[in-house]
């Protein structure tokens, strides 16, 4: 068993934590310190014993004080060879005795953990998703997806809990004020996963170990946690799986969420 928060998960900024009884690790940082160092405070950890921090890619919102938490804490950093090429700013405040680079193809061990990294379809250097297993437990970070491919569903298939993205509606996306090169950009192969999508991932592995997902990454502009929500659970419904066996809750902007356990 190990535990889970979400710090902040948004298209503002992100960072999620995976606790187990000896090991800490934080999963992008792309809120402020500040921020990061408060909401796990909040949780009651100290930044100071955090033993890691994995990288998904390089885009702001996942990256934003990467190199301060690293350089003030003195804080081990694993991100792809070509994720630490695409953040020279992040690299630069980072020593390079913290700086370790992994393939998407590589297990990493840290701690109590093993971390599984496979590949996501997103408009980065070379984004990756992250398998994260403690004894027999397993969970899944799958957020920043354009698209689901068969290597994700079966990178998925065998955990218990899944940070699942959730970014967007089509309709309210179809009718926002963002430019259309943008709208094209969130809704293409290499954007972002609308709710319906999620649904139907969520759908799909109900036949598998999964008991719990957490809906993340959604958008300001085009989403609403309640409209994630519900059309995950209709998605399911419509499988005719019972949405009750499963439980979905839809991690916050702004606040960390309730500790997640994993069995």
């Amino acid at each position: 068993m190990f535990n889970f928060c979400s710090l902040y998960s948004g298209s503002s900024g992100n960072s999620l934590f995976v606790q187990s009884k000896n090991t800490n690790i934080l999963v992008d940082a792309g809120e402020s310190a500040r921020k990061i160092e408060n909401a796990l405070s909040s949780i009651n950890v100290d930044a100071k014993n955090i033993d890691a921090i994995l990288v998904t890619h390089e885009h702001i919102d996942h990256v934003k004080s990467l190199g301060t938490l690293s350089k003030k804490y003195n804080i081990p950093v694993y991100a792809t060879k070509k994720t630490w090429e695409a953040m020279p700013e992040q690299a630069s405040k980072i020593d390079l005795s913290l700086q370790y680079s992994f393939s998407s193809s590589e297990k990493l061990k840290i701690g109590d953990f093993t971390i599984d990294p496979f590949y996501i379809p997103h408009d980065a250097a070379n984004p990756c998703g992250f398998n994260i297993k403690c004894n027999n437990s397993q969970m899944s970070i799958a957020t920043d997806l354009g698209h689901i491919t068969n290597d994700i569903v079966e990178a998925l298939d065998e955990s218990s809990f899944i940070l699942l993205e959730a970014n967007y509606d089509p309709e309210i996306l179809r009718f926002s004020r963002y430019p259309y090169y943008l709208k094209k950009r969130i809704s293409g192969e290499y954007g972002h996963l609308s709710n319906s999508e999620a649904g139907k991932l969520v759908a799909h592995l109900s036949n598998k170990k999964l008991n719990t997902v957490m809906l993340g990454h959604l958008s300001k502009e085009n989403n609403f946690p309640e409209l994630a929500y519900k059309t995950v659970a209709d998605e399911l419904i419509n499988k005719n799986f019972n949405s009750s066996n499963i439980h979905i809750s839809v991690a916050s902007r702004s606040n960390p969420s309730k500790i997640i356990k994993i069995n």
